[in-house]
């Protein structure tokens, strides 16, 4: 697959590469040794000519102490007295530690309650595919939806995250081509690591795509393999009125002509007959939608679909 623009990763890291295990005195204090009896100035026969090494100042932290400590040339040297070693203290433990995270591995599917009756998908760690047409309403449910969760959840948008490429953005308005079909796949695989990460770690998520019924193997055989068996899909399908006034509504790139939602709304009628929940939102604003979008995925919990 070809890869967007950007700087290669970094090589894993290697042994003997990065900070050093430890350190040795010797490293750390280079220079000849000192021999008893040798005077000032000078060294063993054959070795090289140097001066000598300088003592550190009297009281100096690391001046040696007791009977043989040197001392100032016309002081007497001071009553001995034996200074005790103590035994090193046991390292403090470390008070803001390492949280070890669970890996992601592959979502699987949902299991329903053992008792009987609707399960409550409000307090269940879920994962939510929100597909749609531009001006479906996709990104605002889905973030009304996370945001009253009582349970920890987080919203991934396909489309923010596609947009992290800066230099070297491959728009589709432009052309679609190799290079936006590798950054879109990117930004598929780069939301499916989130999300099993997420939900790894006891936190549901919803995303949110143009998933096409007609591109099985890239658009939602993708979000499978990228995520789990256990990915919920919902369609927001409302009327091709509906979805061109609200892309009226949007700038910059986000805003596509008529003529390309029109195309997009047609493809995703395909959806009708799949086996998919299909949500109608064209007479109902956000919080509405993610009520009837918590019923969907409750029958869903309840009896998972085949996709």
């Amino acid at each position: 697959m070809q890869h967007a623009v950007g700087s290669p990763l970094p090589p894993p890291h290697q042994p003997g590469h990065g900070p050093a295990a430890g350190w040795s005195p010797a490293a750390q204090h280079p220079g000849p040794h000192h021999h008893p009896g040798a005077h000032p100035g000078s060294a063993p026969a054959g070795a090289p000519q140097g001066p000598a090494p300088v003592g550190p100042p009297p009281g100096f932290a690391g001046a040696p102490t007791g009977p043989h400590a040197p001392h100032p040339p016309g002081h007497a040297p001071a009553p001995h007295h034996t200074v005790p070693h103590h035994a090193p203290a046991p390292p403090t433990p470390d008070t803001t530690g390492h949280v070890q995270l669970p890996p992601g591995g592959p979502v699987p599917m949902p299991s329903a309650p053992p008792t009987a009756g609707t399960p409550d998908p409000t307090c269940t760690t879920l994962a939510v595919l929100l597909i749609g047409p531009a001006g479906a309403g996709k990104t605002s449910v889905a973030k009304y939806w996370a945001d009253h969760r009582r349970v920890p959840t987080a919203h991934i948008s396909l489309d923010d995250v596609r947009e992290w490429v800066r230099s070297g953005f491959a728009d589709p308005q432009s052309g679609w081509n190799d290079h936006s079909e590798a950054q879109y796949r990117l930004a598929r695989r780069t939301c499916g690591f989130a999300a099993r990460n997420f939900l790894a770690n006891n936190i549901s998520c919803i995303l949110d795509d143009a998933v096409f019924p007609d591109r099985p193997v890239v658009g939602l055989g993708g979000w499978k393999r990228h995520v789990g068996p256990g990915l919920l899909p919902v369609v927001l399908l409302p009327g091709l009125e509906i979805v061109l006034e609200r892309n009226a509504e949007r700038s910059g790139n986000r805003r596509l002509t008529d003529e390309e939602v029109a195309r997009i709304h047609g493809r995703m009628a395909g959806w009708y007959g799949s086996g998919l929940p299909i949500i109608d939102n064209s007479q109902l604003d956000v919080p509405q939608t993610a009520r009837v979008l918590d019923d969907v995925l409750a029958r869903s919990i309840a009896s998972p679909p085949q996709w």
